[in-house]
């Protein structure tokens, strides 16, 4: 085995007893709140709905559940409740590895934490252990990884994976063979998301799944390439820039990832934030109304055009990827929820008119800068004349402008009250936060 695959299993054991720092175990609460917010909502929408209809014979029976409390197969919750957290594409991200965790990464710890009847510090354990070691493997992997691959899809198996192991209890050699395992079913197109497509939500389901069955093969005895990730036709070569592995692992279990993300403050895609807040920012610098404006530029990244710029967006999925939308729409409205992409919206003629003079192009010094900064400059050309400019350097909800507590529980009654309803909605949140004490459990 790879020193590279032992470290990172060694790590993974070892996360089921170590001592842990206070902010590791807050912020990993703060994650479950996160993913159980976006993973409810998305429980009712298409494409999970569809998924239910799909995989029958996988539900009414297992150990586990799925979010709104249907028992279902261990590989079928992870599938259904990975599928879900990444559908209103509202869940978390770990911006250098261009990387949402969270949806993969708890989905297999919950669906095996349910089978195994485990409290809540091990659940939290668990996805820590998944966020350390995945978030490291995708940063490495980095941009060049990200020109094809969607992140969630191929990264989120080395969450996943270790997150199930740690709750089947694996040895370090035993993690090492199920991150080997999973990084052969790693998967994920971005062209599949580059137009109307469920595909994009499924990836963070399928690699939730895969990884609980990489550990469950693992538990069983199977053994898996031991330099799958570093060799000569490995990952890193067949699937990015044949990057150096010599950092992934310095400093595991000294710096903690997990205290790095980023909580979503809008209901769209991410390369689009920047865009929002400096928009807003600049409307209330100058005080003036949408119908003011005779043009608005937006100049950012380069992947933020190439992944998030749908020009005529039709459908719900395609305006979370519409730069232009969701920035018209942020203008008008004051905020980028889950009713932005209702269907009055989408045909509302107030955004389209917006959106026609509403123009995008790369800016250089942000584009340099992707993906450890996500930055915008925003161009204001008022009717009578007047130009104003403004530079977003981050985005709200990133680590240097990072949600509150309050507002990660606002959010969290926001996206589950109006399924769970108000009450429950608020047990739920108390419950969670609580997953820290020996004995806890997750509330479904």
């Amino acid at each position: 085995m790879s020193r590279l695959l032992t470290d990172f299993g060694a790590f993974a054991a070892d996360t089921a007893h170590r001592p842990l720092p206070e902010a590791v175990w807050h912020h990993a609460r703060r994650a479950v709140i996160d993913w159980t917010a976006c993973a409810v909502a998305g429980s009712v929408c298409p494409p999970v709905t569809l998924m239910a209809q799909a995989l029958a014979e996988e539900l009414d029976t297992g150990a586990s559940r799925l979010l709104l409390g249907r028992r279902a197969t261990t590989g079928a919750a992870a599938l259904v409740n990975g599928t879900a957290a990444h559908t209103v594409e509202f869940d978390d991200i770990y911006k250098e590895a261009i990387y949402h965790p969270g949806a993969p990464t708890i989905a297999a710890a919950l669906a095996l934490a349910q089978s195994r009847n485990a409290d809540g510090p091990a659940l939290l354990r668990a996805v820590i252990a998944g966020y350390e070691i995945s978030t490291r493997i995708g940063a490495v992997m980095g941009r060049a990884h990200y020109r094809y691959w969607h992140n969630t899809g191929t990264v989120g198996c080395f969450g996943a994976a270790p997150a199930a192991g740690l709750l089947l209890g694996l040895s370090g050699a035993q993690h090492a063979h199920a991150l080997a395992t999973v990084a052969t079913f790693a998967a994920g197109l971005q062209q599949a998301f580059r137009s109307d497509s469920h595909a994009k939500p499924l990836h963070a389901g399928r690699a939730a799944q895969a990884g609980v069955q990489a550990a469950q093969f693992a538990a069983a005895g199977m053994i898996g390439s031991p330099d799958v990730l570093d060799g000569e036709a490995g990952l890193g070569v067949a699937m990015s820039n044949a990057p150096s592995w010599a950092e992934a692992t310095g400093d595991l279990g000294e710096r903690w990832n997990i205290t790095a993300m980023t909580f979503k403050n809008h209901g769209c895609c991410g390369h689009a934030f920047a865009a929002i807040d400096g928009a807003l920012a600049l409307r209330r610098q100058l005080g003036i109304a949408p119908d003011d404006l005779a043009e608005v530029s937006v100049a950012t990244y380069g992947e933020a055009l190439a992944v998030a710029d749908i020009a005529d967006p039709r459908t719900e999925a395609e305006a979370r990827f519409s730069l232009r939308f969701v920035v018209a729409s942020a203008l008008l409205h004051g905020s980028v929820r889950l009713d932005a992409m209702s269907p009055a919206r989408l045909a509302s003629p107030a955004i389209r008119a917006l959106m026609a003079r509403i123009r995008t192009e790369v800016d250089p010094d942000c584009d340099r800068a992707f993906p450890g900064q996500r930055a915008a400059r925003i161009g204001f050309t008022t009717r009578d004349g007047r130009q104003a400019s403004f530079f977003q350097p981050t985005r709200i909800g990133d680590p240097d402008a990072p949600l509150s507590d309050q507002d990660l529980e606002e959010k969290f009654l926001e996206l589950a009250a109006p399924v769970l309803g108000a009450a429950r909605a608020r047990d739920w949140l108390a419950a969670i936060w609580r997953l820290d004490q020996p004995g806890s459990r997750f509330p479904v």
